[in-house]
């Protein structure tokens, strides 16, 4: 007999380019009553089948084949606003921190965590809770409270994939060719143009090329 009065199970999808730490933390989830809606290996994988499925969290690991965690982070983001992130990671280096916190990161767990640990991760996100590893947690603080940027440049809080297109963009190159260069594709290009294009608050590409050149970054 169903329930009918029983909570929706949240929707997840996990990113990570390794099969079978995705298959682990799958089974994980799935024996807590969680719903895997999706995996995915890359970042062109994540955006694609965050899309498709529209999930309510995404695991989201830092280092992909193609790109990093905050590029895929930014680019599910636009699309999906509502989406939360939580980044599981190997890495505690202080820059993916805090790329993963300028995109919009609700939190970052090594993956050093246990099994409960990250469940009660995953819970406490899905709630709205910003969830970071023990020792993160001081420099994540820091930087909200503006003690580790202290430059006044708004480039600062791009991604180094959306600083590498805003160069290429300055230097007039189209989408076409700049996925080219990058090997990405030309929509993914874009979503780091429109990313950028958010974040300096600027409404056109002309506007973007003349923040660069202004701010040395042709």
């Amino acid at each position: 007999m169903n329930d009918s009065s029983r909570e929706p199970q949240a929707r997840v999808m996990i990113v990570d380019d390794h099969p079978m730490w995705r298959d682990a933390v799958e089974r994980d989830l799935v024996a807590r009553g969680y719903d895997v809606v999706a995996t995915a290996g890359s970042v062109r994988e994540a955006v694609d089948r965050a899309r498709a499925t529209r999930p309510d969290l995404v695991l989201m690991d830092m280092n992909l084949p193609d790109g990093n965690g905050a590029d895929a982070t930014s680019a599910i983001m636009l699309t999906l606003a509502e989406v939360k992130v939580l980044v599981l990671s190997a890495s505690s280096a202080r820059s993916d921190v805090l790329d993963a916190v300028k995109v919009g990161a609700s939190g970052y767990l090594l993956k050093s965590a246990s099994a409960a640990e990250l469940v009660d991760a995953v819970e406490a996100t899905l709630r709205g809770d910003a969830v970071f590893t023990p020792e993160l947690a001081g420099l994540v603080l820091a930087h909200l409270r503006g003690r580790v940027d202290t430059t006044d440049d708004p480039a600062s809080a791009l991604t180094p994939r959306e600083s590498e297109v805003l160069r290429m963009v300055a230097k007039g190159l189209a989408s076409k060719q700049i996925a080219s260069r990058l090997g990405l594709s030309s929509r993914t290009v874009d979503n780091h143009v429109a990313a950028t294009l958010r974040k300096l608050h600027l409404a056109n590409r002309v506007e973007l090329t003349r923040f660069a050149l202004e701010n040395g970054l042709d």
